[in-house]
C-alpha cells in the first residue's frame, strides 16, 4: 500500500515558550528566535514538493507555515489550510501559567512534581487526564476529549489526500509528543520536549500512522 507521508513541524519560538508559560489554545507571537526557527526548517524542507499544507489555527503554527512554504518554491503554495483538529491540547485554568508551577499542581497527588515525572511514571494520556481532574473548572482536556478531535485531524489527511502525497504540517509540542507517544511503539525519548523547529516525520498506511523520525533539528536537507 502507498503510504502518505506527513512532515510534522513544531512551530518556531513563541513569547510564551521563551517564558515557559503554559501556551495550549493560548497563543503568542513567534519571537525573533521563533522565526529564525521558521527560515531554517523552511531551508530545510526547500526540496520536498508538497501536495498540500496544514497548520493548526493558531497565530504561532500560521505565521511558521507560511514561512516554510515561503521557502518552497518547489511546492507553489503559499497559504496552509487551516484546522482546528491539530490544535494543541487545551489546558484549560493552567493557560498562561508558569509550566512547572502547572505540572506540580497537576502532577502532585499523583507522586510526580514535573510533567517529566508524570509521563515516565505513568503516560502522556494521564497527564491529561490528571491536568483535567486538577482544573478547578475541569475545563482542560482529558485524554478522550483530545483524542476524539485529534484523529479528525488524520481522518482529514486521509480523505483530501491522494495516497502517497507529501504533506506538511505545522503543530504544536505536546501534540508531536501525544501522536508519538500513541503511536510510535515506544522508540522515542518522550521525557525530552521536541524543539522548536524541529521535524517530526509520520508515514500513513490505510488507517495506521508509522513515526519514522522524531525531533530531528539537525542542519541539512530533510527527506
Amino acid at each position: 500500500m502507498t503510504k502518505t507521508t506527513v512532515y510534522f513541524v513544531r512551530h518556531g519560538q513563541t513569547y510564551f515558550n521563551r517564558y515557559n508559560r503554559m501556551q495550549g489554545w493560548a497563543d503568542s507571537p513567534l519571537t525573533e528566535q521563533g522565526i529564525l526557527d521558521a527560515n531554517k526548517v523552511g531551508q530545510r524542507l526547500a526540496q520536498i514538493k508538497f501536495d498540500q499544507a496544514y497548520c493548526s489555527d493558531t497565530g504561532r503554527a500560521r505565521s511558521t507555515a507560511r514561512l516554510i512554504l515561503k521557502a518552497n518554491a518547489v511546492s507553489g503554495l503559499t497559504e496552509p489550510i487551516e484546522t482546528p483538529f491539530f490544535r494543541e491540547e487545551f489546558y484549560g485554568y493552567f493557560e498562561g501559567m508558569n509550566s512547572p508551577e502547572a505540572w506540580y499542581l497537576t502532577g502532585a497527588g499523583h507522586d510526580s512534581k514535573t510533567y517529566a515525572e508524570i509521563i515516565s511514571n505513568y503516560s502522556i494520556d494521564a497527564s491529561k487526564d490528571f491536568m483535567k481532574q486538577a482544573d478547578p473548572f475541569h475545563d482542560a482536556e482529558n485524554s478522550t476529549e483530545y483524542w476524539n478531535r485529534l484523529l479528525l485531524g488524520f481522518d482529514m489527511l486521509r480523505r483530501d489526500n491522494p495516497a502517497g502525497a507529501k504533506i506538511l504540517l505545522v503543530s504544536h509540542g505536546t501534540t508531536m509528543r501525544s501522536i508519538v507517544g500513541k503511536f510510535g511503539q515506544e522508540r522515542f525519548d518522550l521525557t525530552k520536549s521536541p524543539r522548536n523547529g524541529s521535524v517530526t516525520k509520520l508515514l500513513l498506511e490505510g488507517s495506521e500512522v508509522h513515526v519514522e523520525y522524531y525531533n530531528r533539528i539537525d542542519e541539512g536537507p530533510l527527506e
